[in-house]
């Protein structure tokens, strides 16, 4: 098929007019008393409020199953809702397009539970070549299942745009360079372009994954033209995943600060009002203050190795925001310390706007988060990245048995899946109580402290 500018307009055109009947799923049709036809709409689902007990399963493909911006997620929750028991489950497969998330559904989604289902595909769904109705018509057809059996389970499902195709950066691997790279990216945006409508229609919750990408990229390629999130082309390395956590964040989740405090000085009497938190034992003098304060969240930490993203995405200010205010203190530098230390020095006026400290490394609340974090990044790496690997080799042994099917070997084959399959259950069940007590730790780890903070003077010599 040659791609030419009109082609490309009959392909959008299709992606939007073709199967009606997906599209319009949840949508009723009755008619009005002038004769007219009446159309209904679901409302869109609210932003997820988390309850404790919800179990949270993120199913996908080998973005998914890189356990990156998954665990940046859980990261966010486990910092931000500590007093809430949430349990993550990673469902992602290297190579997965919709019909192969059907085939393991029952045993990699509905067996946990779910109350939400997020979904990554489509990156191998358009099968790297130009856009094509009969492809296209396999992903409908396997998305439109997936959210009805996701909704059968009484879970919400939330989409999500499939990611982007970087095509600049396969045109700078060592690679030869393919004919998708010029295309393929826009089949992408086709694709979710659908599921956005399909998203709507059906009132659910949605995340564009691919926007905040492409953006991000773009602008970062003002000053730097080889600049990439994605070195290969697909899988977005920690910075771009953390891209992606932050728009998966900031689409469905209820918005909440950390914590902050305003302190008031008036006839030389100082208040407090906490925002997200208590604050006790506020003293002080003209001068000087000192206040115990618990926050009921703490701030949202990664793996240094995602430290480009979160601030490309100015994810600390955004998603996080831990701020200290103190107003009408006299002229001066002012060094604020928490449990006796210093974390940092500010003047009269910085301290009146409000100083945020949320990525303060120096802080007592900082290292918390970030044990949370290194706790998180085990749990994925020495127990879910591995429970993904099971499922990535059940469909590659799977895969072989079928393609010897009538051959000499296949009865030897088939005896070698058989044993390997059997002892994929214990195997799997393992890990998941291998990342059950890391998640026991993490729910230790996350719990907001007290903590005593002081402003005092700095003495100028």
């Amino acid at each position: 098929m040659t791609i030419t500018p009109h082609s490309r307009f009959l392909a959008a055109a299709f992606v939007l007019a073709a199967p009606i009947s997906c599209l319009f799923a949840q949508t009723s049709v009755t008619p009005a008393k002038d004769g007219k036809v009446a159309t209904t709409f679901p409302a869109i689902a609210p932003r997820v409020d988390l309850k404790d007990g919800d179990s949270f399963v993120f199913l996908g493909d080998s973005i998914t199953h890189q356990c990156l911006y998954t665990q940046y997620v859980e990261d966010f929750v486990y910092t931000r809702f500590p007093q809430k028991r949430i349990h993550f489950h990673n469902s992602g497969v290297g190579g997965d397009v919709a019909g192969n998330a059907l085939d393991r559904f029952d045993e990699d989604v509905a067996a946990y539970r779910p109350n939400y289902v997020t979904i990554l595909l489509g990156m191998n769904d358009g099968r790297y070549r130009p856009y094509d109705q009969a492809i296209f018509d396999t992903y409908q057809t396997g998305m439109a299942t997936l959210l009805e059996k996701i909704d059968g389970l009484g879970a919400r499902a939330i989409p999500m745009t499939p990611t982007m195709h970087d095509a600049r950066a396969a045109r700078m691997s060592p690679r030869a360079a393919e004919p998708r790279d010029t295309y393929y990216n826009g089949v992408l945006s086709l694709y979710g372009s659908w599921l956005r409508e399909v998203a709507q229609q059906r009132g659910l919750g949605f995340v564009d994954m691919y926007g905040p990408l492409n953006q991000m990229t773009l602008e970062q390629r003002r000053t730097d033209p080889a600049w990439t999130m994605i070195k290969d082309a697909v899988h977005p390395g920690p910075a771009g995943q953390l891209v992606m956590a932050a728009a998966l964040i900031s689409d469905v989740f209820v918005k909440t600060q950390v914590g902050g405090v305003t302190l008031q000085q008036k006839d030389g009497k100082w208040s407090a009002l906490a925002n997200n938190g208590k604050v006790a034992s506020v003293e002080g003098g003209l001068d000087s203050i000192t206040f115990t304060m618990t926050t009921n969240s703490l701030p949202w930490v990664v793996p240094a190795d995602a430290d480009e993203g979160f601030k490309l995405t100015s994810s600390g200010h955004r998603l996080s925001n831990e701020k200290i205010t103190a107003r009408n203190l006299p002229a001066g530098k002012y060094e604020v310390r928490i449990d006796g230390k210093p974390i940092g020095q500010w003047t009269e006026g910085q301290l009146a706007f409000g100083v945020e400290i949320e990525q303060n490394k120096e802080t007592p609340q900082y290292q918390q988060a970030l044990q949370v974090a290194e706790l998180n990044q085990r749990r994925n790496v020495e127990a879910y990245h591995k429970v993904r690997d099971e499922y990535g080799q059940l469909k590659g042994r799977r895969r072989k048995v079928s393609e010897v099917e009538g051959k000499p070997e296949a009865e030897k084959v088939r005896a070698e899946f058989d044993a390997w399959r059997a002892g994929m259950p214990d195997r799997v069940k393992a890990l998941l109580a291998q990342a059950k007590q890391i998640e026991d730790e993490i729910y230790k780890v996350n719990q907001p402290k007290a903590h005593q903070y002081e402003i005092l003077p700095v003495k100028t010599n």
